[in-house]
């Protein structure tokens, strides 16, 4: 006879296995991802424009030109004046795309793009949600659809750009000198010789010069790498571009020495300087001067002063260990003193948000360390000397400075405020809505030049290079 017969057979009980066994704070977190990812497409729908690939469509049918025998460069977008306009190893990396239709590509890029972003999002929290004891999954999970929101992320994806790419390329070179700082100490026994090799952050450089060889501006990041003395990483993204410019010539001789010979030098092609979505300091200064020309010696000057004032404090942010800000105010550095730098090559306000945020989050920290201490007579006295506390409220108030910029610069690049106030010469003055209206159309380059300015850094946050105090001791106050 069967067991069953007799008694109820629980036909749910299976299921209320699986979810006694599922942690309800993972269910929670589980729909908090949720409604931040849908909160993300509905800010994107509210302070997004209209996205139909539309960068993506000129270099699909510059590689489809290109592949049917023509020449790259003599490609002109139907109804533009717009080309393509990266070195021709930028050309042989998309020319796969030409075997497929447009919107797949531009699909294929946008969610190759988000994985990016996902991973290094992964790599830049990890030492952060370690600290603080959160789940990176879940941390992970809330920062990429907030980050995909905002106006560099967004303006990337819709208009099939390739700045998470390459962002992504040169942060893997972060991480990579991270781990080379710890000198192999996370290998394991078992592990083979290729993720031995990886490990070792032996590799570091290469992101900085493939992505150097697709877009020139990353150039910036080697010229830091050889004045902090990173030699092996410097030599490395040196040794890539050359290499990769080499083999360019050797493949597709006659676009490179086009490219080099002629197209590197044609401003004109990507647009005139005083467009709104240029937020560069050459697109501020010609906004200002209501020109559609920058004016050059002044921005040559100022340039020069930004790029001191930039290099100098990402090499003081890296001695005193703190690389990811050093790397930032590098990318900060290189948008500010652009010709051109449209709004969806800002992604370096990302990971200065999240600099931000943890600063803020270590300071409010500390001072309540330093709140606890004082009632043992740890600070300043003797458990009595009630002058020498500091007040009950001191330890919410600290860092609140950092936090409010990390949420005010989140706020800006979500609003993304310049769009309503947009005009172009000879038509529109920039001045039409008054002082007010150039402010706003002006707003995220001022907030570049106030970051490069003013960007904190985190004493001891994240080194990235060894031999010194940093590389081998642990920092009072940080968990490793």
């Amino acid at each position: 006879m069967p067991a069953t017969v007799g008694r109820r057979v629980d036909r749910l009980a299976p299921v209320r296995r699986v979810t006694r066994g599922i942690d309800r704070r993972t269910v929670v977190r589980t729909g908090i991802v949720a409604a931040v990812a849908y909160a993300a497409w509905l800010a994107i729908g509210a302070f997004g424009r209209p996205y139909n690939f539309f960068d993506m469509k000129i270099y699909h049918g510059a590689v489809v030109w290109w592949a049917s025998g023509h020449e790259l460069y003599e490609f002109i977008a139907p109804g533009t004046t717009l080309g393509f306009t990266y070195p021709p190893f930028g050309g042989l990396v998309m020319l796969p795309m030409a075997h497929l239709p447009v919107e797949l590509a531009g699909i294929v890029n946008a969610l190759a793009s988000v994985a990016a972003l996902a991973v290094v999002l992964a790599g830049l929290l990890r030492p952060i949600v370690d600290r603080l004891g959160w789940p990176l999954w879940f941390t992970v999970g809330v920062a990429t659809p907030l980050a995909v929101a905002i106006e560099p992320a967004r303006e990337t994806l819709g208009y099939g750009q390739v700045n998470l790419l390459l962002f992504a390329l040169i942060m893997a070179d972060l991480i990579g000198l991270r781990w080379r700082s710890r000198r192999g100490t996370h290998i394991a026994p078992g592990d083979g010789p290729l993720l031995r090799f990886v490990y070792s952050g032996a590799w570091a450089g290469v992101g900085i010069g493939l992505a150097t060889a697709v877009k020139l501006t990353p150039a910036l990041f080697i010229a830091y790498l050889m004045i902090t003395r990173q030699w092996r990483a410097a030599t490395t993204a040196i040794g890539t571009v050359i290499a990769v410019t080499l083999g360019s010539f050797a493949v597709v001789g006659t676009e490179s020495r086009a490219y080099f010979g002629g197209v590197l030098w044609q401003t004109e092609r990507v647009g005139a300087a005083d467009m709104t979505p240029n937020q560069s300091l050459a697109g501020l200064l010609a906004r200002l001067y209501d020109s559609i020309e920058t004016p050059g010696l002044l921005w040559l000057a100022f340039s020069v002063l930004m790029l001191a004032v930039g290099l100098s404090r990402a090499v003081n942010a890296r001695a005193d260990g703190d690389e990811l800000t050093a790397f930032t105010l590098v990318g900060l550095t290189a948008n500010v003193i652009s010709p051109i730098s449209w709004t969806h090559h800002l992604v370096w306000v990302i990971p200065a948000i999240i600099v931000l945020a943890d600063a803020a989050v270590r300071r409010r920290d500390a001072s309540r360390g330093l709140a606890q201490r004082s009632g043992q007579g740890g600070y300043g006295g003797p458990p009595g000397v009630t002058g020498l506390r500091p007040p009950i409220w001191y330890p919410t108030l600290t860092g609140l400075r950092h936090g409010a910029a990390a949420i005010g610069l989140y706020l800006l690049f979500l609003i993304s405020p310049i769009w309503p106030y947009e005009h172009q010469l000879p038509e529109v003055s920039h001045y039409q809505d008054g002082l007010f209206g150039a402010l706003m159309e002006n707003s995220l380059a001022l907030a570049l030049i106030l970051l490069v300015a003013a960007l904190p850094w985190r004493p001891g946050a994240e080194p990235a290079f060894y031999g010194d105090r940093f590389g081998r001791q642990t920092v009072p106050g940080v968990r490793r």
